[in-house]
């Protein structure tokens, strides 16, 4: 199914990637705070899967049309004013009901007015109404320096952390509150989330974050120590312009309008603009450090303490990171449910399939979720399997207690023998591998024709070249660089969770990139990428205490990413480099081949900073056999 943006925001994410400016029209000027009726929302929602949910059915609309409040003052313990507004249900007057009810909160980056204008479709998910209709409030806040608020951005800030867990019991505390409050929202909006429930804010009962991160450096920022100019320049682009579209609340407050502005203007220039250029420069944002730990919630996942629904995707932006927090949660004790489906950044943020997974749509699973932590209500969830994941290959849908169970076992394949640009394909194996050298040119346009590159522009390049057949076949691009192939397997091979390649490799200055895919290819040769990986050759350091094991076989590498730790290679050196490729579930059918592909780059996903760059435009030359052990390690289910 294919996920359409809304006019206005195509027009802005069009705009965004092509680094031109387009504002949407701002909406008619109007008092702050003002009450106006919004229509009653059209239910397009089914309720056909009530037999696959386990015999539950969605109840019904407690009310027919909501009403929203715009540009409530939030004020924070420093004096900066947030906004946000909030959608209630109405009476038949229009007016807004008297009865204290449960809030949902959403803390967006992306300007609530372009989500309330039809954005929040694809930005953030079901449709709020749906929830306000059942008997909820729901508050959609602009964060720090984005939208109508005040102050100057800094994306998932320790201050940015204390404003969310600010907004959840400020609402907690409003006589339209009974005291009880839920979270929602996809990406920024679902990391907004976890950084409230590190707060622990008292009002707080559960959260519902839909494919948010966990490392930020290594989830999106820097995967594998080169710098991501895919996705990060969008992102930047589209915070920075839905932040500039003029308040409503402007004409009548002047002043707060204009230090809107001026906050945003200030927060572009100190914050946006000089982390760009320093990536990119080679500076301290490049490397990993206080920075990004600060701003990544695994570092306080362990204060989060409230039952958490995960959708993840297994092309997303976090396709590492949401199953993280997952298992995070879920070792703590958490009451944590996770459905990861085979969706893009925008699939995912949107929910468009949920209802695939087998327990209903978005909104109802939702619903769900809150009745049963908000509201009480029991019965709700029985049906939910922990861990739900669509398993490439098969199309099937498998119900799971834990990511990584007890049920796996590490299989480790070898690379054998030589494989070469223009499709001469080496082998993999499980027995005794064959000698062999082989070179990875450096090609800078390898990536271009991979799923990599939509997973990497968060799945705007799938909305803009529709049924693009690179998306969905990698066979040209693997020409490019080097294969290595199983036989055509007797028997399915359903791997699952994260996979490690181990490969020898050395260069004439000691450092490159390597770009690894594991794919699938069918027996009419087309070539299914299941997932990817990337590591930096000079970012091979290993911190073992930091990495995942399987039967004693190295499953999930965790390496440094700092200017301490880089280390080039002497030239012509042979080292092992562990390539952490990201987790996902699969299954390669019999008659299929599990393969390895290597190349030297991932455009548009990543780019070297420039003061390495020439150091890492060179050709690798990886090595195979029993003195070069290099190698795949998967989690293999029965």
């Amino acid at each position: 199914m294919k996920v359409r943006l809304p006019r206005p925001v195509a027009a802005l994410a069009g705009a965004v990637l092509a680094a031109a400016t387009l504002v949407p029209a701002a909406p008619p000027a109007q008092a702050a705070p003002a009450a106006t009726a919004a229509p009653a929302a059209t239910a397009s929602v089914p309720t056909a899967v009530a037999a696959a949910a386990g015999g539950w059915t969605p109840r019904g609309e407690q009310y027919s049309q909501t009403v929203t409040t715009r540009d409530l003052a939030i004020t924070m313990d420093d004096g900066v004013i947030l906004r946000g507004d909030l959608q209630r249900p109405a009476t038949a007057d229009g007016k807004p009901v008297t009865t204290r009810l449960p809030v949902i909160v959403t803390i967006t980056a992306y300007n609530k007015l372009v989500l309330s204008a039809g954005g929040g479709a694809v930005l953030a998910g079901a449709d709020p109404g749906y929830l306000v209709k059942r008997g909820y409030a729901q508050l959609t806040v602009d964060a720090r320096g984005t939208g109508t608020s005040q102050g100057q951005w800094a994306a998932f800030s320790a201050r940015e952390g204390k404003d969310a867990g600010a907004i959840v019991d400020w609402a907690a505390r409003q006589p339209w509150s009974n005291g009880k409050v839920g979270m929602t929202g996809a990406s920024y909006m679902g990391i907004s989330q976890l950084l409230a429930a590190a707060q622990q804010p008292a009002g707080l009962k559960a959260i519902f974050p839909q494919v948010p991160a966990a490392d930020v450096y290594r989830d999106v920022v820097a995967s594998g120590g080169q710098i991501d100019v895919g996705f990060i320049p969008l992102w930047l682009g589209l915070v920075t312009v839905t932040g500039v579209i003029p308040p409503a609340y402007g004409l009548q407050e002047p002043a707060a309008g204009f230090k809107m502005a001026t906050d945003h203007l200030m927060g572009g220039l100190g914050f946006t603009l000089p982390l760009a250029v320093q990536a990119l420069l080679g500076g301290s944002p490049a490397y990993d450090g206080p920075f990004y730990r600060e701003r990544s919630p695994i570092t306080t996942i362990n204060k989060v303490k409230v039952p958490t629904f995960f959708v993840g995707g297994e092309y997303d932006l976090f396709q590492r990171g949401t199953p993280l927090d997952f298992e995070a949660l879920q070792r703590n004790g958490v009451p944590t449910k996770f459905i990861l489906g085979p969706w893009d950044h925008l699939q995912g943020s949107s929910g468009a399939e949920v209802a695939k997974a087998g327990y209903g749509t978005l909104a109802e699973l939702q619903l769900r979720w809150f009745d049963h932590y908000i509201k009480g209500r029991d019965g709700q969830l029985a049906s939910i399997a922990p861990l739900t994941y669509y398993e490439q290959g098969t199309g099937k849908w498998v119900r799971k207690a834990k990511w990584i169970d007890s049920d796996l076992s590490a299989r480790v394949y070898k690379l054998s023998g030589s494989s070469a640009v223009g499709g001469r394909t080496g082998g993999l194996v499980t027995g005794t591998p064959a000698a062999g050298s082989s070179i990875v040119p450096p090609i800078p346009v390898t990536g271009l024709c991979t799923r990599s590159a939509n997973q990497w522009t968060a799945g705007v390049a799938n909305m803009l070249l529709k049924d693009f057949p690179c998306f969905t076949n990698n066979k040209l691009n693997d020409y490019g660089g080097l294969t290595f192939d199983t036989p055509p397997v007797t028997r399915a091979v359903r791997l699952q969770g994260p996979v490690n390649a181990r490969l020898y490799v050395s260069t004439p200055t000691g450092d490159g990139m390597l770009s690894v895919a594991i794919e699938d290819v069918a027996p009419d040769g087309s070539v299914h990428r299941i997932t990817g990986g990337w590591q930096v050759i000079s970012h091979r350091t290993l911190d073992t205490a930091r990495s995942r094991y399987l039967d004693g076989k190295l499953l999930q590498p965790y390496h440094p990413f700092t200017k301490a730790t880089q280390s080039k290679l002497p030239s012509g050196q042979v080292a092992p480099v562990d390539v952490e490729v990201f987790p996902t579930g699969a299954a390669i059918q019999p008659g299929h081949r599990l393969r390895i592909a290597v190349q030297a780059f991932d455009v548009p996903h990543l780019l070297s900073p420039l003061t390495d760059l020439l150091s890492q435009l060179v050709p690798v030359t990886v090595r195979t056999g029993t003195a070069y052990p290099s190698s795949i390690t998967l989690a293999v289910r029965p």
